[in-house]
């Protein structure tokens, strides 16, 4: 049972809900609560059965519970509120021997432990002192009722860690709503539940007290035992004449000395807290799935805009937009009027002065056309990176929830990522080595011809890059140049070759560039584990839920009474 509780928190905290869908924020806490449940009393509990029967006294304002808490104990371990609301630490008073079993990794883990008095929420204090019996431990929770919201969360949580509640009421708030709604949540659990009704006048108490118990009776906590509490004198000590408490005092002695009444009790509360705690773990399965749902038609309209970026793109790559500007410059004075390429298509062994004239200087020049190269793809991916980051961005803010994640997002999802260009310079570079590559390759023979010698392999990859970046129709401005350039490809390596380079170059660029984008896109598509659910937490979220009751229905059935696990 404890590895299958365990195993259920797991689920739930993977289970997250981060997108604002109608409802979610009811669920978040929902799911919060069981969270806090599991890790403030269920799973503490169940690994350490033996230890004390923790008694949480809670109740309205001004009810007189730490009164009463002084009163049991027998002397002050508790100062009662005079002004409203009471804030302060809540106060644990135990038996001296017992006190390893409050320690930080037992109950209520996330509240410091203190030994003197405090007003900070997040701390107890403990109180070791031989008045409280051992076996047994009795906690002063603040007013469920309080006016300050830290107060009331609080009351909440030690109730929600508690063995047993003694709840303490008065004569003239018995009858509140808030109180009953915390009565109808222990009902509700099964949790053992015994009502104080304090600071009653001695004269009022038969009355009120049976009209008290016809209220617990209709709300499911008739088997609850009722305590009456009369009015007296509080001493400078803040206690009440013993007597007042005499019944509750012996009542609770009586458990202590009774290990398997408290046993009973714990199995009691521990068992009803696992049965509600599954219940309320299908709505988050719900709701974990729905934003799965919900992140997937988000991640579906990214790529739908990275896609069409991406095509555009690839498009703006290979059809000549890049042969203008400063590389149509470089390349012009590469390819010149055609100087070179008459000369390498004349006669080698004619020519050869003529051929050295013309490539001289050429491989200065080849290396200025492929950095303009290099600049030009560079600036196009980046403009489509911004172009595709602004337009998921649009559409995600054209979603009720979309704009959430990329308010919360750790970097700004409307522009392209900061190391882009720096990623894009890396491809264009690796693409002209590529291609310096290719060229050595696949030139079979001819790389030891003279026509090859003289252009050179920087040469022919420049060459190869910029007839790939021109395109079929290339613009009127750099259409000669360009026809110059296929045809110094033919000349140099032949038709096939040159066909088949172009080709496996244009590929090799569409992949670089595609992979751009694609790692851009993954900004959104992969986001930042805050707000990504893993794929499956709805029904790992299921299935723990049924182990558990698998186990608790076993237990049941071991032991023969519904009220074991």
């Amino acid at each position: 049972m404890l590895t299958g509780l365990i195993r259920l928190r797991g689920a739930l905290q993977a289970a997250a809900l981060p997108l604002d869908l109608p409802g979610v924020a009811a669920l978040r806490e929902h799911r919060q609560q069981v969270i806090d449940q599991l890790e403030d009393y269920v799973i503490p509990r169940l690994m350490s059965l033996d230890a004390p029967l923790l008694t949480v006294v809670g109740g309205s304002t001004g009810a007189g519970k730490s009164t009463l808490v002084n009163t049991l104990v027998g002397h002050r371990v508790t100062a009662p509120g005079v002004l409203r609301p009471t804030t302060r630490s809540p106060v644990l008073a135990h038996h001296p021997d017992d006190g390893k079993w409050f320690g930080q990794d037992r109950l209520l883990p996330d509240l410091k432990r203190v030994d003197h008095p405090t007003n900070d929420h997040d701390c107890i204090q403990l109180v070791p002192t031989a008045s409280v019996p051992k076996g047994i431990a009795i906690l002063d929770a603040p007013d469920v009722d309080s006016v300050e919201e830290r107060n009331r969360i609080l009351a909440g949580q030690l109730l929600s860690a508690a063995d047993l509640w003694l709840f303490v009421t008065s004569a003239a708030r018995y009858s509140d709503q808030v109180p009953w709604d915390y009565l109808k949540l222990a009902a509700d659990r099964s949790t053992s539940v015994a009502l104080v009704l304090d600071r009653t006048p001695p004269e009022s108490v038969e009355t009120v007290s049976g009209h008290l118990a016809r209220m617990m009776a209709s709300r499911g906590l008739k088997d609850s035992p009722l305590f009456g509490v009369a009015e007296g004198t509080v001493s400078d000590d803040g206690l009440l004449p013993a007597g007042h408490v005499a019944e509750i005092r012996a009542w609770l002695e009586a458990l202590a000395a009774d290990a398997g009444a408290r046993n009973a009790i714990v199995h009691q509360t521990v068992g009803g807290s696992i049965r509600i705690l599954t219940r309320r773990v299908y709505p988050v399965a719900d709701a974990a799935e729905e934003q799965l749902v919900a992140i997937g038609d988000l991640t579906t309209l990214v790529e739908r805009q990275y896609d069409i970026v991406s095509k555009h793109l690839l498009t703006s790559a290979s059809d000549g937009t890049l042969l203008r500007g400063d590389l149509l410059t470089r390349w012009q004075e590469f390819v010149g009027s055609g100087e070179l390429l008459r000369s390498l298509e004349a006669k080698v062994g004619f020519v050869r002065e003529r051929l050295m004239n013309a490539i001289k200087g050429k491989p200065q020049q080849a290396e200025r056309v492929a950095v303009a190269i290099e600049t030009g793809l560079e600036t196009l991916v980046v403009e489509h990176g911004e172009q595709a980051a602004a337009r998921a961005a649009a559409a995600w803010r054209a979603t009720p929830y979309g704009a959430q994640l990329i308010d919360a997002a750790t970097e700004d999802l409307t522009r392209a990522g900061r190391d882009l260009r720096r990623r894009a310079v890396a491809e264009v570079q690796a693409w002209q080595s590529e291609l310096q590559d290719l060229v050595r390759s696949e030139s079979g023979d001819v790389r030891t011809s003279a026509r090859f010698l003289a252009v050179g392999v920087r040469g022919l990859a420049v060459t190869l890059a910029v007839v790939v970046l021109g395109g079929e129709q290339p613009p009127v401005a750099a259409s000669d140049s360009l026809r110059l350039g296929v045809r110094l490809l033919e000349t140099v390596v032949g038709p096939g070759t040159a066909g088949m380079l172009r080709r496996r170059a244009r590929t090799s660029l569409d992949d670089r560039l595609g992979a751009l984008l694609a790692a851009e896109r993954t900004r959104y598509v992969a986001p930042a584990d805050q707000w990504q659910p893993t794929k499956d937490a709805g029904e790992n979220l299921r299935t723990a839920a049924r182990r558990v009751d698998d186990l608790r229905y076993a237990a049941t059935m071991q032991k023969g009474t519904g009220g074991h696990l």
